[in-house]
């Protein structure tokens, strides 16, 4: 096991990123430098590491060789934005610090000052204020900028910010878990805000953990936000939000929204984390790596964060295991034994995308799992059977609801999605679409292409929503809804009417096509003139003030689509008395 000694001296300890997010607009202002020790280690937690430090009287050894480590992570994976770098209080007022070390060391590496933000991490007594004002003053005058950790936990933190005039303080993530049920919380995080304001500081809220919270956080207007929720402390952090936080930074996304189909789902969904190797690091270390994990099936090789190779387990030992091959190979570099061509698949390919490729491609690729990239980047691993596993999860979710015909969601996923629409606050379009004298196409043309008519406009109709905004419902029959959120909605339905007049020629024999219509016996056996199928779309525009279920919309829904099908043609007919949105013109297309 190795010493604190044995730590300083061979420089084993290892820098993790966590994100800061610029809750406003969804970019990231920076990442938060953290440590850890060895992983098979005590010290491995920074708690231990540094109470074994202070025990020890090598506090200040430790946190320069930490602050080292972060800050060559920092710069060989080329990470955009600011950087925070944990000092304590003591070793800012010690003199090595005040000398200028950290700022030669970031000349050394090419690192702009201004890039580096000093968050003053408080786990003892403060009582040196004029010091620390002073030698924060001295920063300063380097290019550095300085940020207050824990406000409200700490034992001075206020006297802190009030002194010390930071251009960042992070709230304490007590304040912050738990904030969308606690008036008490909401109302210290608001009084924050409200000082931040006057003095000029932007407010960091740690510990986001859900989703709930950071809608809390969001609509109190903290400017930045920090947390599992948005991202996970990583050796290689993520460079852009999940689909899940962006779509709360923008509130028109329909992420959120409880049904989604398998074009929506990213490759993102398979990632599972494994700890990279260097290039240059020792065959014996992967050995070590593998007999420690035995549910580890690949080890990814990554040079500045950049992915060059694959380890395969079971290649791997089954070179091994030949005579004298360890004792030969166990000091060589591990580039001399990966796969230098690995599968690399960015995290936002739709899965459906991966599968196809991976069907047309050899079995090496399924077997082996592919490295997961963000912007050329590693962030993790994927497997074939963790593929297989989304893409069957994702064919049950669809069929256990879906309409058999057109295999588009049926009643209680459109309920559902209505439901949950109005829960979340959002107003949106419904839009009812039924094919008119349908019936009489059924009976001249028989029921299969009365299903292929049914098809056909599902289709169209489908290929008219945004995916990332717009759903599409079959209720039965020939009646549809599409529940849209897209800012050009009406132009698409208008599109899709006008789609629907020319495409659907071809389904009638040329005969009907020149007549208009066809002729067939009613109930009573007389002969009448039918005029060809068209589509009538009713809309309604639905808000939370003026609808509470589904039950209602439905019934609004199935009004403005009568009032529809009384036009003649292929016709839209939007509702203006209870809607809140702007009045927009009806249109016919023959």
């Amino acid at each position: 096991m190795k010493t604190l000694q044995d730590i300083l001296n061979q420089r084993s300890l290892s820098a993790l990123f966590q994100p800061i997010m610029n809750i406003s607009d969804g970019t990231f202002l920076g990442f938060e430098g953290l440590i850890r020790g060895p992983a098979d280690s005590p010290l491995h937690s920074p708690i231990n590491l540094f109470a074994a430090a202070k025990q020890q009287g090598l506090s200040l050894e430790i946190e320069m060789l930490c602050r080292q480590i972060v800050l060559e992570s920092f710069f060989l994976q080329d990470l955009p934005g600011k950087l925070f770098l944990n000092v304590s209080p003591e070793a800012l007022t010690h003199p090595s610090f005040k000398d200028g070390q950290t700022l030669s060391y970031l000349e050394t590496l090419g690192i702009d000052p201004q890039r580096i933000i000093i968050e003053i991490t408080e786990n003892q007594p403060t009582f040196d204020f004029e010091g620390m004002r002073n030698a924060l003053l001295h920063y300063r005058g380097m290019g550095f900028q300085i940020a207050l950790d824990d406000l409200g936990e700490g034992f001075s933190s206020l006297r802190l910010w009030s002194e010390l005039r930071p251009e960042f303080v992070k709230i304490d993530m007590h304040f912050v878990q738990g904030v969308n049920a606690d008036p008490l919380k909401q109302q210290f995080i608001r009084s924050i805000q409200s000082i931040a304001l006057s003095s000029g500081t932007q407010v960091i809220a740690e510990g986001i953990e859900t989703a709930a919270e950071f809608r809390v956080i969001r609509d109190i207007g903290i400017a930045c936000g920090q947390g599992y929720f948005i991202a996970r402390p990583n050796p290689i952090p993520p460079l852009n939000l999940s689909a899940e936080v962006g779509c709360l930074v923008n509130t028109h996304c329909a992420a959120e929204q409880p049904y989604s189909s398998k074009r929506s789902i990213t490759v993102e969904t398979l990632l599972h984390y494994v700890e990279p190797v260097q290039p240059d690091n020792e065959i014996e270390k992967i050995f070590a790596c593998f007999s420690a994990n035995k549910d580890l099936r690949a080890i990814p090789v990554v040079k500045h964060g950049r992915p060059v190779g694959l380890i395969n387990r079971y290649e791997f030992v089954d070179n091994f295991a030949k005579p004298f091959h360890r004792e030969l190979l166990c000091k060589k570099p591990c580039k001399d034994i990966m796969n230098t061509e690995p599968l690399l698949v960015e995290k936002s390919t739709p899965i459906h995308e991966l599968s196809n490729f991976l069907s047309e491609s050899g079995i090496k690729h399924f077997t082996d799992g592919f490295i997961i990239t963000e912007q050329g980047r590693y962030i993790g691993l994927g497997t074939g059977q963790s593929l297989l596993r989304e893409i069957t999860n994702a064919q049950i979710e669809t069929a256990r609801y879906a309409n058999p015909l057109t295999l588009l969601p049926g009643n209680v996923p459109i309920n559902e999605h209505i439901d949950f629409l109005l829960q979340s606050g959002k107003s949106f379009a419904v839009c009812y679409g039924d094919l008119d004298h349908f019936k009489p196409f059924n009976d001249v043309y028989g029921y299969r292409k009365g299903d292929e008519m049914i098809q056909f406009t599902g289709k169209l109709l489908d290929d008219a929503c945004d995916p990332q905004h717009d759903f599409i419902g079959h209720i039965g029959g020939d009646d549809f809804i599409l529940v849209m959120q897209s800012p050009d909605w009406e132009k698409r339905c208008n599109q899709a009417l006008a789609h629907f007049a020319q495409a659907s020629l071809v389904m009638f024999v040329a005969r009907h096509r020149s007549g208009g219509g066809y002729s067939s016996e009613d109930r009573q056996g007389r002969v009448v003139h039918h005029p060809l199928p068209t589509l009538s779309i009713g809309v309604i525009w639905a808000t939370p003030e003026t609808f509470h279920s589904h039950h209602e919309i439905a019934e609004a829904a199935t009004i403005a689509k009568k009032m529809a099908k009384k036009k003649p043609g292929n016709s839209l007919f939007i509702e203006r008395r209870e809607s809140a949105h702007p009045a927009m013109a009806e249109a016919n297309y023959g």
